[in-house]
């Protein structure tokens, strides 16, 4: 038996599972990630946010290779104009859930290049399988 070993590996470890244990409480509280919004949540907010909605179109392509389009509410009514900077994915069209991460600016959603994703929608839609 080990009689004479220091408890300072016990401290030690008691200690950093300690620091873990508040470390993920405080970003489980306060949150430490960007809220997820609507187009109608929008309000004046000017802190980045990650935009949920579906493309309404046109889909435009500036002369500075921005592209231009609507983001309206999953059934709803209320939009706001997008400003995207980078290439769109394979699956981007109108009509398609979208979320993008970005800022408002002047009445305009700025999304962070990189940041739009598209979400397949037959993940969202009740699928009828005929009965057999």
């Amino acid at each position: 038996m080990a009689q004479g070993r220091s408890p300072a590996r016990l401290v030690v470890a008691l200690s950093i599972a300690a620091l873990l244990a508040v470390f993920l409480l405080y970003t489980s509280i306060a949150g430490g990630g960007t809220p997820s919004l609507q187009p109608s949540e929008l309000g004046g907010r000017a802190d980045r946010v990650s935009l949920a909605g579906k493309v309404v179109g046109p889909v435009r392509k500036t002369d500075g290779g921005a592209w231009r389009f609507r983001l309206r509410d999953i059934g709803g009514q209320s939009s706001v104009r997008v400003l995207y900077r980078d290439s769109l994915p394979d699956q981007f069209k109108p009509g398609r859930h979208i979320t993008l991460d970005g800022r408002l600016s002047g009445g305009v959603f700025v999304g962070i290049p990189g940041s739009l994703l598209t979400k397949c929608p037959s993940k969202y839609t009740d699928e009828k399988t005929p009965a057999a």
